[in-house]
């Protein structure tokens, strides 16, 4: 039985694409206005504690095993202005790798 709950529990987690932007002032119509947010550090907390922290790759893409249940994220370091990373909350279920993509806000006007 312990074997078989601590593989459910290594096969959940979330994988995405992170996102900076906007990336210029004004932004263009037809134009991208964000970019790929390569090497970026999320790091997920729980219960005020963290419990992961996972580093962008290519194109923004991360990848990481979660215990299931709810967890607060931020972009480390915390950028000096902007909003900080959307959505801040994500859940995660027994047994599942969610998609959830996430923007950094740069705070670019």
């Amino acid at each position: 039985m312990a074997v078989l709950l601590t593989a459910a529990l290594l096969a959940s987690g979330l994988h995405g694409i992170v996102m900076r932007g906007p990336t210029q002032p004004v932004c263009q119509v037809g134009k991208p206005c964000s970019a790929p947010a390569v090497g970026a550090v999320l790091v997920f907390s729980r219960n005020g504690r963290v419990a992961a922290t996972v580093k962008t790759g290519d194109g923004g893409r991360y990848t990481l095993r979660l215990a299931p249940g709810a967890y607060v994220v931020r972009v480390s370091p915390m950028p000096k202005i902007g909003a900080g990373i959307r959505p801040r909350d994500v859940s995660v279920a027994y047994g599942t790798f969610r998609r959830v993509d996430f923007e950094i806000d740069t705070g670019i006007r």
